[in-house]
């Protein structure tokens, strides 16, 4: 049977579970006055009140395979990576974040040039009862192996490791991780489709593991992954371009969630592209490096003041980062983190408390 266009990726049956408060828990490690509950099997990450985080150091980064609107842009010269700078811009968001965040690195592998942008790697499924990721299934032909190296970790890490097929009904699928499906709340999630991920994948993730997803169509050839016109600030409000979604995908968000406009010009520098941690917002922008009279200073310096409007409303703090090295992979902050562990806003209320 056909699906029709409007329609909300609905589970056939759901598979998430909240240990109510009354719920007596086992005895185990106490934080911030909490009992975490432990098993035979160890102590779960969803247990944990404050955000894990995994990233990999640009050991491996290279743009020499061209992948996006953004690379095709430019000449091979002008994606030339200078490795001293890139580890430098790395090392200074990364040791910001984990003085508010536990972060795992991930082994770095040679040939993968676009190892360090995790958020392609997979997604952790918050709502599920057991630790559980989905690792992608790459459309770019110059990611295929990184799979390989986040099945291993994530095994390691005791975790339910799923992939999507390689194909349903003869079709091939396409899975780009955390960057093509966001978390809003319970099994509630936006998923993209159009370009790097396939709608069937998001139909598979949906029924077989109990997850709501709103569908949202990418057609912009430089917003080309969800996290480029879509940031979720709290379980109840998102960041959207409205002028690159489809009206069913608007409609569908706005039954949920308030939504929150950005305009194009916005997105297309970067303004959903944040990490968001316990009282603060993380964006990057390149405005040092321009001229006070320059449009791209107008753009970024529009940006900025858009944010700080946004972080003043949720009682967030914005922090920034010059992140232009992996711009040339056409790539920004949120590109480099995954979350394996993010928080809902009673959690973050509490961390902050």
């Amino acid at each position: 049977m056909d699906r029709p266009d409007n329609l909300q990726l609905v589970p056939r049956a759901k598979r998430w579970t909240e240990t109510p408060a009354s719920q007596p828990q086992d005895a185990g490690l106490s934080h911030r006055g909490r009992d975490l509950r432990a098993s035979p099997a160890g102590l779960r990450l969803a247990h944990l009140d404050f955000p894990v985080l995994l990233m990999n150091v640009p050991l491996s980064l290279s743009a020499e395979i061209p992948n996006n609107a953004y690379m095709e842009d430019m000449s091979s010269s002008q994606r030339e990576i200078c490795h001293d700078r890139a580890i430098l811009q790395f090392q200074s968001l990364y040791k910001h974040i984990a003085q508010h965040a536990m972060v795992y690195l991930l082994p770095s592998v040679p040939g993968l040039q676009d190892q360090p942008y995790v958020s392609n790697l997979g997604t952790v499924l918050p709502h599920c009862e057991r630790d559980t990721v989905i690792i992608s299934r790459f459309k770019s032909a110059a990611r295929v192996g990184e799979d390989v190296v986040g099945t291993a970790f994530f095994k390691l890490m005791n975790f339910v490791v799923e992939r999507p097929p390689e194909t349903i009904q003869a079709e091939p699928v396409y899975f780009e991780g955390e960057a093509d499906l966001k978390h809003v709340r319970g099994n509630l999630y936006i998923g993209a489709h159009g370009m790097r991920t396939s709608r069937n994948a998001l139909i598979w993730a949906a029924e077989r593991f109990g997850m709501e997803i709103v569908p949202f169509l990418i057609t912009h050839p430089y917003l080309y992954h969800l996290d480029c016109c879509v940031l979720r600030m709290t379980e109840e409000a998102v960041l959207v371009c409205m002028s690159v979604a489809d009206q069913i995908s608007l409609q569908a968000i706005e039954k949920r969630c308030e939504i929150i406009d950005v305009s194009l010009e916005q997105a297309r520098a970067g303004i959903t592209n944040c990490l968001l941690l316990p009282g603060e917002v993380l964006c990057d922008t390149p405005i040092a490096e321009f001229g006070r009279g320059s449009e791209s200073y107008r753009i970024e310096k529009a940006k900025i003041e858009f944010l700080e409007k946004i972080c003043s409303r949720f009682g967030l703090a914005l922090q920034l980062f010059c992140m232009t090295e992996f711009y040339k992979s056409g790539a920004l902050l949120s590109c480099l983190i995954m979350h394996i562990r993010q928080l809902t806003d009673r959690h973050a209320a509490r961390s902050d408390g």
